[in-house]
């Protein structure tokens, strides 16, 4: 390694007349220009396959890209029937935006934003419950009903810490 490392230094040491400019310069800072085709080596080939496997991965990542989101998009089509089925007959009939349907189950099933996804203007909040077959149930259900009903009630937001702790405002 040291007989190249010479080598490159006495480069320094030789110097050179430009034949353009009559500059003389060291054998080390010259710039050879080479006209015609030089032949190709074994790192040419390298940087072209390496360059070639850059531009197919890019052309993956943007076809990946694309498959997503079309899978995606076939997703949220779906989602309203995939919604419908999960609920039960009664509530399936109704012309609500399922993405408006959200389930609570006790006391009552669901509640429903209406109009919340399609045009971001609410339109009212919907109880959906079916008859309960528990008279406890059905108890709270009206209980429910009447406050509702008689507007007993709040809003409140509450601010849920990580360590813990809630805060109302």
């Amino acid at each position: 390694m040291s007989e190249i490392l010479a080598t490159f230094q006495s480069f320094r040491r030789i110097l050179c007349i430009c034949p353009r400019c009559g500059d003389l310069v060291r054998l080390s800072d010259l710039r050879l220009k080479y006209r015609g085709v030089a032949p190709r080596t074994w790192l040419d080939t390298y940087q072209s396959k390496l360059s070639l496997a850059q531009k197919r991965e890019e052309l993956f990542d943007e076809k990946e890209q694309q498959l997503r989101d079309e899978a995606a998009g076939r997703g949220r089509r779906k989602v309203p029937r995939i919604i419908r089925k999960s609920l039960s007959a009664e509530f399936a009939k109704l012309k609500y935006n399922p993405y408006d349907i959200k389930a609570i189950l006790h006391p009552v099933d669901y509640v429903v934003f209406d109009g919340l996804n399609n045009r971001n203007d609410l339109e009212g909040i919907v109880f959906l419950s079916k008859e309960a077959p528990d008279p406890a149930l059905s108890e709270i259900q009206k209980s429910v009903k009447e406050t509702v009903d008689k507007e007993q009630y709040h809003w409140r937001v509450a601010r849920v810490y990580t360590d813990g702790k809630m805060e109302f405002e």
